[in-house]
Order: C-alpha cells, then structure tokens, then sequence
C-alpha cells in the first residue's frame, strides 16, 4: 500500500453519512466494504462524535448552572431591597388595599 493511501482525507459529511449508516446497519463488516474504510476507524469516528457531543452537552450544563447562579444572586438582592424598603416603611401593603405600612400595626380608635 502507498503513503498516499494509508492518509486519505474524509470530508465531514462523509463521516457524518458513514455514523449514520453505522446506527442502521446489523452488519459492520460490510458496511466497512461498502464504503472502503476499516472497521478501527468507522469506530474511531464514532468514538470521537461521541467526545464531542458530550463536551457540548457539559458545556451547555456549566453554562446553565453558571446563569442560574446568576438568576439567584439577582432575585436575592432584589428580596433584600424589597425587605428594606417594606422596613423603611416606603413599600405600603396593597393585598388588602387600605394602604397600611408595612408594619402592619394598626391605631386604636
């Protein structure tokens, strides 16, 4: 066998084709004629699809964990504002709408 035919080059599509079929296909071995390659690199492929596809999904995983951190840490703060102002008594009761502070305390009449 020739240098130049040991290092073939696959388009990506080719490959994606190849996993494809390789999901289909009961027989392997004849797939691997039918498309000329060795059975150790069709797995090889696959192997590799699958590292990638996992590394996508962790990345979208710490991406979500990261703005979910975030998302609490703003609703948080936004709690504590609202807790201050109701204790300042500037936010005023409006469940019951007589315009109570937010203490709650009422006069004796």
């Amino acid at each position: 066998m020739s240098q130049e035919s040991k290092h073939r080059k696959f388009s990506k599509e080719f490959r994606e084709s190849a996993l494809r079929r390789l999901g289909l296909t009961p027989n392997v071995a004849q797939l691997c004629r039918e498309l000329g390659i060795s059975r150790q690199l069709l797995y090889q492929w696959r192997d590799s699809a699958r590292r990638q596809q996992q590394e996508h999904f962790q990345d979208a995983a710490r991406r979500l964990r990261q703005e979910n951190a975030q998302l609490r840490k703003a609703l948080l703060k936004r709690a504590l504002e609202v807790d201050f102002l109701k204790a300042a008594g500037v936010l005023r009761h409006t469940a019951t709408g007589c315009g109570e502070t937010a203490s709650g305390e009422r006069s004796a009449n």
